[in-house]
């Protein structure tokens, strides 16, 4: 594999106090609600969360979803932890690059040759162990999270409550600019910054975000299920429309 251009680090993630109060209220709520209501005919499910009370919102499926690959932020958050604990390096050899160069190809190009490598590297039980550490119940084996349980590792990335500072600004930036855009980012508004992982495999189609601007943040997380690939366009278009009402309502 070629040496992988490393973006410059995101801006690190700004120090968010509690001096206000949440936007997302029972307007929102109904918003969301009806939009899941009119689509009844896929599974959808949708987790919000306001960075400055950490509390999870949750709407329409709230069960388990096949994470496909935005469970490769799980996999990149237990690589840098054990880089922190000196039990790895970002410049061990994985594959025909270095782990780093790995991690940005898992994440910015969800290629899943590379999340093998890094889950080979973590250990299946390291990778359970590691998300229950931080409150997760995952298996990967059967690679499944619930909306509520994505949306709370990406607060908690954001925070900087599971990485240093230079490794969280590292793997936000992975999370921008990726080679899928056309989900959340496509219906944001400019000059609110998108840090997402998305996820295609079958019948599920999947984004998760970070949403900021300024000193406000928010995780945004819909995952949905179909028959197959033959209605993505049309779930595409539910995930924007939700972003849109999201957006509206928080920016």
């Amino acid at each position: 594999m070629p040496p992988l251009a490393v973006p410059p680090p995101a801006e690190p993630p700004a120090v968010v106090t509690p001096a206000r109060a949440t936007p997302i209220g029972p307007e929102l709520d109904a918003r969301i609600n009806a939009i899941i209501e009119a689509n009844g005919g896929y599974q959808l499910g949708v987790a919000l969360i306001d960075i400055t009370d950490g509390a999870v919102h949750g709407y329409g499926v709230q069960d388990k979803f096949v994470a496909a690959s935005t469970a490769k932020i799980l996999a990149a958050a237990a690589y840098y932890n054990l880089t922190e604990r000196g039990l790895a390096s970002l410049e061990d050899p994985l594959g025909d690059s270095t782990a780093a160069e790995q991690i940005q190809q898992m994440v910015q190009q969800s290629d899943n040759e590379s999340w093998a490598l890094i889950l080979d590297a973590v250990g299946q039980q390291g990778l359970t162990d590691y998300a229950a550490s931080i409150g997760i119940d995952y298996d990967r084996t059967v690679n499944i999270l619930t909306p509520a349980e994505m949306a709370r590792t990406l607060a908690l990335l954001y925070t900087g409550q599971l990485l240093n500072a230079e490794n969280t600004a590292q793997l936000l930036s992975y999370m921008q600019n990726t080679n899928f855009e056309t989900l959340i980012p496509a219906a944001v508004p400019p000059g609110i910054s998108v840090f997402h992982k998305y996820g295609l495999l079958f019948g599920n189609l999947h984004d998760a975000s970070i949403l900021a601007q300024g000193d406000r943040a928010y995780v945004f997380v819909v995952y949905t299920l179909g028959l197959d690939t033959s209605d993505m366009d049309d779930r595409a278009g539910i995930i924007h429309e939700l972003t849109e009402a999201v957006t509206a309502a928080l920016f």
